[in-house]
């Protein structure tokens, strides 16, 4: 059962016809006010339909009222809900019983190839047809409609913004028709053979291969260990149309498969369609024997080594333990509860231990079942350089501890305030938790053979737990036994070949760590008293609402302004931005900076005499958030709050420009990471773009480009103060209060807070201009150390930026989309010669300068010229001729529903109006986006096209394997 908080939005906009754009007139925003929830319609049952609630069989869990379920008397099962977030979406769900634990040794990656095929072509559908359907429908392709294939699953995926019952209809006819009947030729397996192949191609060499080891040495002896879903090039290239088919009729099954619906239309739709559309589907042949997973070998090796220099140097240990299903009851939950709990303790104590400059930049411990394989603890370490045996012995002395020593109360406390306000936030957003999300969690518990509650069953759950007494210590320490015990495994990943490391291995799994861990870091007991005072509240000088957004800018005596956006389209939600300073604007444009560590060790080294620990004391139990980032033209502070959190919230943020600690720890910290994702940075074409391209398409201005591994190492506490001190207290200040608070509130918690702060400079940072590389007759070139038939192109157009050039920006998005779409399907066809090319338009709204259009994609070393041909062909035949109205109505239409669901929430006004404190015309421009979109026509693109898809001003570069040419 899932007990965590989900990503939750709501949309309150009216639609425009034909792209379901919000229409701006008197209102725009999540601003009207939502109705009670009401109880959740249930789907009238279709006749012969079973309406059992099939997911809840052998589970004293109660169901999901707001869940409709029923199976097809051919087996098909289904579960159906309404849900209007966001409104007019359907998110449809079809799930396939059958992964890649069910392919036999000559059938591996067919699950994944199969999925593949379903899409080219089916019953009713010709190839490649079904991604147009869904494009003309609002769908936007590889995010609104996808799928995934896992080692226990094949699951379809389709979000229909916008949904009409005509729509939807259609589209469970070709769900249906897809999973039923796809086009399984010769002719479509070899067509689509060199994309899959692409796929496999373009996976992180690096990674993939420490997956695989892991997975290898943990799962020994089962099935899983070698059982990848991309599978093996040397059985997809043996794949033909009769052996794809035969996989194809032995499991997919009407008795293996699962429809969920959730959304935005009376859920007897739902079931009527799914009847209607899978209704008619026959089994193939008697129902296949289930494959046996196997259980945790103890005879197998317990350890292996493998050598990645791409990566840093890291130790995975499991102990593994067999999979068992078990009903899934309120007491199982309760005592995963106790044993999540046990995991968090350990956690914690690890990561303060991290923060003291221990042995090891990172370790954790988590508690999973794993694909009905094992049930594992996980234990991941990354540690402090090489020395890996040190940080390993320092780990299992902790967790030793935790097996003989009971936890305090107090940690205990720790954790179950965390645990209650997640549980709770779930409860108090439940009613704008999006359909796709609640469809998306049926499908994972399916997995796992779990049940989906609703929150307050799942926090009654856990408050019964708590009422039966079941986190006491002797519980805790219970369970640090129960999840320790089991087969022990171990992978170290070493940077260069060791053949010590297996043997030191094996001997630092069996060393005795008992009374190693020295004594437990003590929580301080601290509140928000602690803080470093403030001054006295600010007086407000200026209050404007902005007719037309339901918009509100604040200004105080002191010069802080406030955006404030409160509306209830988000239950028991407030989005904090405080935007301040000048962003990279402000950095020196003649030398590199430690700016780069920033984002790293800013917030971690603390507020006045408290550091990271005492921050995180002071919040437990608390929706307060403290993420720090580093934009174009400001540096900002971003949380997710409530209306009762707020004003602590706006506190800590301004604590820390009136105060900041500067604690070396963290510092060094991140000095110590840097170095260690560095070395990864060649390992692949990714990476190499990663590091590089940012600082190359800006002429190697300093302010984006990327530390070299000296200046890493030259990082200090003294240089890191000596920059951030002064930008923390440089420029004006925006605060942007979004969300469900009342409106006096806010200006209150402000006016205690950045309006109490000393006065500071209004005036923006003036703008230092950003370059744009020269035309180059050949491509700029970079390598990189990972497979030899890996490599990446980058073609790149320079275009401008700044708020008045909006409009163009656009454009320039949708040129982008259609350029995309066309790059996609052209390189596809070239015999898969990339996998997923993108294109994308980068506009600085807050610069004047420095945007770009920009295509980039993984292609074999002998196909780089072709990606550069075909991108210059695209690009001159867009600046050549208008493109026809179906092309372009196929990109609008699903980027206008894309909009329209973003708008839905308060984020993305938040992004729209950055800045719009100080800048009026950042607010005209909110008025006018879906203007904007809706007004762009083939000839105004071919305009945008031909003015800045120009051949003499591209810029190219090729990300080879070292040594090649």
């Amino acid at each position: 059962m899932a007990f965590f908080p989900r990503a939750l939005r709501v949309s309150f906009l009216p639609l425009l016809l034909g792209l379901g754009l919000p229409a701006f007139g008197q209102q725009a925003g999540p601003a009207q006010q939502v109705a009670p929830l009401a109880a959740a319609p249930k789907a009238q049952t279709p006749p012969g339909v079973d309406p059992a609630p099939w997911l809840f069989k052998g589970s004293d869990i109660p169901p999901d009222p707001a869940w409709s379920f029923g199976t097809l008397p051919n087996g098909v099962r289904y579960a159906v809900r309404k849900n209007g977030v966001p409104p007019g979406q359907v998110a449809v769900r079809v799930r396939i019983d059958a992964g890649s634990l069910h392919e036999t040794d000559a059938e591996r990656g067919y699950a994944h190839f199969l999925e593949h095929l379903t899409f080219r072509g089916s019953r009713h559908v010709p190839d490649g047809e079904a991604k147009r359907v869904w494009q003309r429908l609002g769908a936007t392709f590889g995010s609104d409609s996808n799928a995934q294939t896992t080692p226990t699953q094949t699951l379809y995926k389709l979000d229909l913004p916008g949904a009409t019952p005509q729509g939807l209809d259609e589209s469970l006819k070709i769900l249906a028709g897809m999973v039923a009947a796809p086009t399984i030729t010769d002719a479509s397996v070899n067509a689509e053979r060199p994309v899959v192949l692409a796929e496999q191609r373009e996976q992180p060499g690096p990674q993939v291969r420490i997956s695989d080891t892991i997975r290898q040495t943990f799962f020994a002896g089962q099935p899983l260990a070698d059982r990848s879903p991309i599978g093996s090039v040397k059985t997809l290239e043996g794949a033909t149309g009769k052996s794809m088919a035969a996989f194809h009729g032995r499991w997919y099954r009407p008795d293996r498969t699962v429809v969920i619906i959730s959304g935005d239309m009376d859920p007897s739709v739902f079931a009527a369609g799914v009847a209607r559309h899978f209704g008619e589907w026959k089994a193939s042949g008697p129902a296949p024997r289930e494959p046996d997973f196997g259980k945790p070998d103890p005879s197998q090796p317990a350890t292996q080594t493998i050598a990645e220099p791409g990566l840093p140097t890291l130790v995975a240990m499991a102990v593994v333990r067999p999979w068992t299903y078990r009903d899934d009851t309120i007491e199982f939950n309760q005592r995963r509860m106790v044993d999540t709990l046990a995991a968090r303790v350990i956690s914690r104590r690890l990561e303060q231990r991290a923060r003291a400059g221990g042995s090891f930049l990172q370790a954790g411990v988590s508690v999973d079942d794993v694909y009905r394989s094992g049930n594992a603890t996980s234990v991941n370490i990354v540690p402090v350089g090489d020395d890996w045996a040190t940080a390993l012995k320092d780990v299992r002395a902790v967790i030793a501890d935790a097996k003989t020593t009971p936890p305090t109360q107090g940690e205990i406390d720790r954790e179950l305030a965390d645990y209650d306000t997640a549980l709770r936030t779930q409860v108090e957003t439940a009613r704008v938790e999006a359909g796709a999300r609640q469809a998306d969690d049926i499908a994972e518990a399916l997995e796992i053979r779990e049940v989906v509650a609703g929150p307050e069953t799942s926090y009654g759950i856990f408050k019964g737990a708590r009422a039966k007494n079941m986190f006491t210590p002797a519980a805790i320490l219970q369970s640090t036994k129960k999840i320790f015990d089991g087969v022990t495994r171990a992978v170290v990943n070493t940077r260069q070949p060791d053949p010590t490391a297996q043997a030191k291995l094996e001997q630092a799994l069996k060393a005795d760590v008992t009374g190693l861990a020295g004594r437990r870091a003590q929580a301080r007991n601290v509140s928000f008293a602690d803080l470093p005072a403030l001054g006295a509240p600010g007086r407000v000088t200026s209050r404007v609402r902005e007719e037309g957004l339901e918009l509100e800018r604040v200004t105080f005596s002191n010069g802080t302004r406030l955006l404030l956006f409160t509306n209830s389209g988000e239950t028991g939600r407030v989005y904090v931005r405080v935007r301040f300073g000048g962003g990279r604007n402000a950095l020196p444009v003649d030398r590199q900076t430690p700016a780069w560590a920033g984002e790293l060790a800013l917030v971690a080294s603390g507020i006045g005499k408290l550091d990271q620990n005492d921050l995180e004391s002071l919040v437990a139990g608390r929706r307060v958030g403290f993420d720090f980032d580093v934009g174009d033209d400001a540096f900002s502070f971003n949380a997710m709050t409530n209306s009762a959190d707020l004003a602590d919230q706006l506190r800590l943020f301004a604590a820390k420009l009136a105060a900041p600690g500067w604690d070396a720890a963290p510092v060094q910290r991140a000095r110590a990471v840097a170095q260690a994702a560095s070395r990864g940075y060649d390992a692949s074409p990714d990476g190499v773009i990663g590091r590089e391209l940012d600082g190359l398409l800006r002429d190697g201005d300093p302010r984006w480009t990327a530390p070299t591994p000296e200046q890493i190492e030259r990082l200090n506490a003294a240089d890191f103060r000596r920059l951030w001190e002064p930008l923390l207290q440089q420029g004006p200040i925006e605060v942007s209060v979004f969300g469900d608070v009342a409106p006096d509130a806010a200006i209150d918690a402000v006016a205690k807070s950045f309006g109490a702060l000393k006065p500071r400079s209004t005036t923006p940072v003036p703008a230092k201009p950003v370059r744009f590389p020269a035309h180059v007759a050949s491509p700029v070139v970079r390598t990189h150390t990972g497979p030899d038939n890996q490599a990446a192109a980058v073609i790149a157009w320079p275009t401008g930026g700044g708020i008045e050039g909006i409009a163009e920006s656009r454009r320039l998005d949708v040129l982008a989309q259609v350029f995309s779409d066309r790059l996609f399907e052209r390189l596809r066809q070239a015999e898969g010669a990339s996998y997923s090319p993108q294109v994308q338009s980068q506009w600085p709204v807050g610069l004047p300068s420095g945007g770009r259009l920009i295509a980039v994609g993984q292609v074999t070393p002998d196909r780089v010229p072709l990606f550069f041909r075909m991108a210059r062909e695209i690009a001159a035949d867009l600046a050549a001729r208008p493109i026809a109205k179906d092309e372009l109505d196929r990109i609008l239409r699903p980027m206008g529903q894309y909009i329209l669901r973003a708008s839905s929430g308060n984020q993305f006004w938040m992004q729209q109006l950055a800045g719009a404190a100080y800048d009026q015309r950042r607010v005209e421009a909110t008025k006018r986006v879906a203007e904007d979109y809706v007004t762009v026509t083939p000839e105004l693109l071919q305009q945008t096209a031909a003015k800045y898809l120009q051949p003499e001003r591209d810029w190219t570069m090729a990300v080879l394997p070292k040594g090649a040419r």
